[in-house]
């Protein structure tokens, strides 16, 4: 028997509203609804702050991760800003224990000012100079730790072999490395990673595994296609930091362009 034209497509719009969510829609929604979308929210974090997370996908950064309330989570330097801490601290602020590991100096006292001045928001985070956390982060602790946009600076000062062995150290068996940096193409010359603010995946893939990580998945979330990665004054042509300045004729094209094309590597410590 022939259904009706009608009812076939009623019958047909029923069996799609019937199929499950799957694949990448429903690890968005299941992010959207997740107590690290509860904690972006949070009405302690700064306007500044919130308007770049079109471009740093905190929620889909943090859930590939793994990050979840009750555990212990290193960010390793995350400046004055505390961009991501604005995030952390909420979310681990009732269950889990929050370490930022700063350097001294100016960043170090920016982000404790701008900590002291909230408590009820950074009341419970640890804030420790870098690289002695001797005493204050016991080793093999930590759950997970998390760099962003850091690396490059290791690179580029020639510290990433001795850091990325700290993280080992402070990381439990089976605990999780993240990573995002600035990306250059494979095929670009290696030694635009001493000056561009960009690095090439091998090459954190190689200091990861020189220090004993595993690798186990990259992501997408921070890809930006339109960033060509080859501008005269490195990365920080682009937002935001912009450092050719509001005369440059081609500002509006950077603008466009938008923050910097990222990979997203989350790494293991073998148990």
């Amino acid at each position: 028997m022939r259904i009706p034209h009608a009812l076939a497509s009623a019958a047909a719009l029923t069996a799609i509203i019937a199929i499950p969510l799957s694949g990448a829609f429903a690890k968005k929604e299941a992010a959207a609804s997740s107590p690290i979308a509860a904690a972006a929210a949070a009405p302690s974090r700064t306007p500044a702050n919130t308007a770049r997370d079109k471009y740093r996908h905190p929620v889909e950064t943090l859930t590939f991760f793994g990050v979840k309330p009750g555990q212990t989570v290193v960010e390793y330097s995350p400046g004055g800003g505390g961009w991501y801490t604005e995030i952390l601290a909420p979310l681990l602020k009732d269950k889990g224990t929050l370490y930022e590991a700063q350097a001294s100096g100016r960043g170090f006292d920016t982000l404790k000012a701008k900590m002291d001045a909230d408590a009820a928001t950074y009341g419970k985070v640890k804030l420790i100079p870098w690289p002695d956390t001797t005493g204050s982060i016991p080793a093999g602790s930590v759950d997970t730790l998390l760099t962003f946009r850091n690396v490059h600076n290791m690179v580029m000062n020639g510290t990433a072999d001795a850091t990325f062995k700290a993280f080992y150290g402070l990381l439990k068996p089976g605990g999780t490395l993240g990573i995002v940096d600035h990306r250059l193409p494979e095929d670009r010359d290696s030694a635009l990673e001493k000056s561009s603010g960009y690095l090439k995946v091998s090459t954190i893939k190689a200091l990861a595994a020189g220090a004993g990580f595993t690798f186990v998945e990259a992501s997408e979330i921070n890809a930006n296609p339109k960033d060509t990665a080859d501008w005269a004054k490195g990365v920080w042509t682009l937002p935001p930091t912009l450092t050719t300045g509001e005369a440059d004729p081609d500002r509006a094209k950077y603008l466009a362009i938008g923050e910097s094309d990222r990979m997203t590597l989350k790494f293991v410590k073998p148990k």
